[in-house]
């Protein structure tokens, strides 16, 4: 099959740092390639591949200084691609409804992966008047502000086994990975951890958009010794970072997509203890792989229990559900089914993607 992927540019593919979605798009392109099909892949220059790149920009957009007007590279990209169409049986977009008029116009098969949340209003008339659109969730929760738009499946993130390590023996620390910012928690994190007495590494990014918030809230609460902050971190660091850590900590306060870092833990052995809010639930299953918890007080509780989690029962659930091979046939599923012209997906089912 000759498959375009279609990448965001602020991060490379993979992102050296932190980059959640051309992470996945990573290890998607990858595994396609791994697996026999004619992959091309559109992303930034500084992107390592196997597949065909076609370099829109020279690095990423997040790392390049000189880059003041981001969104006219990805206007750009878009040119690339449709210049391009006719190479490809299918065409799959990472960059959310940016290219919803030149896909309407050319007719092209096409899906989407919507990667953020969606419950935003302004989104809301823009996905009505597109909503023949063929796009794909990320998780089912995701799905709850827009029921009503072309559903193709839900699949959930995979990655390559191989990459991450199993560590057998329980950390002794409490890990927080991630973004500095409200939703994500980083301050229950830390109340967690001083409530419980156990020591907690932080592993974040912090965005420009941020920077008051942790200096404001989130620095000052620093002043400890059962807290480290390190700043943001990659592979293969991340990987040891999750592996020797007792537990992920994931006290989120959004209507989480998905949640790529709580598979990677999983992945390691390592247990999550997180808020049960959008995805979680859906990824954790309580008492093997972590924990769902409603607060500072039942998190503490589960921090007691977390050496009872089997940790290669914790790899096993990885290996299961979240592999990038199961992610690779579940979206070959779906393109296949668009080529075909037959639009209409099988009931949804917890767990299972849409094919």
């Amino acid at each position: 099959m000759r498959i375009a992927q279609v990448a965001p540019l602020y991060e490379s593919v993979p992102p050296k740092l932190y980059g959640g979605t051309e992470r996945v798009v990573s290890f998607l392109t990858e595994e396609l390639v791994r697996e026999g099909h004619d992959v091309t892949l559109f992303a930034s220059g500084d992107s390592v591949t196997n597949a065909r790149l076609v370099a829109i920009c020279p690095e990423s957009l997040r790392l390049d200084k000189s880059c003041i007007d981001q969104l006219s590279h990805h206007v750009l990209m878009l040119e690339h691609v449709f210049q391009e169409r006719d190479r490809f049986d299918i065409i799959h977009f990472h960059i959310d409804y940016l290219h919803f008029p030149m896909s309407r116009c050319y007719g092209e098969a096409n899906v989407t992966t919507l990667h953020g949340r969606l419950d935003i209003s302004d989104l809301q008339p823009l996905y009505r008047t597109f909503s023949e659109m063929p796009v794909v969730s990320i998780s089912n929760a995701q799905r709850a502000p827009l029921r009503w738009v072309n559903w193709q499946g839900t699949v959930y993130h995979g990655l390559p086994e191989e990459r991450f390590p199993f560590y057998e023996k329980n950390g002794e620390y409490l890990a927080f990975l991630g973004r500095v910012s409200p939703e994500k928690g980083l301050d229950q994190a830390i109340a967690i951890a001083k409530k419980a007495g156990m020591k907690l590494r932080i592993a974040a990014k912090v965005d420009k958009a941020d920077r008051e918030y942790f200096e404001t809230v989130i620095k000052p609460l620093l002043n400890t010794e059962l807290v480290e902050f390190i700043g943001e971190i990659g592979y293969p660091d991340k990987c040891e970072f999750l592996g020797n850590a007792a537990a992920l900590i994931f006290p989120i306060d959004w209507p989480e997509p998905f949640g790529l870092v709580m598979i990677e833990a999983m992945a390691s052995g390592t247990p999550v203890i997180a808020y049960p809010s959008g995805s979680v639930s859906e990824i954790v299953e309580h008492g093997v792989s972590g924990f769902l918890v409603g607060g500072i007080e039942e998190a503490c509780d589960a921090i007691k229990h977390v050496a009872e989690i089997n940790r290669l029962g914790c790899r096993m659930a990885f290996e299961e559900r979240f592999s990038a091979r199961r992610m690779a046939r579940d979206y070959v599923t779906i393109y296949e089914r668009l080529i075909g012209g037959e639009p209409e997906p099988l009931a949804l089912s917890d767990g299972v993607s849409v094919g």
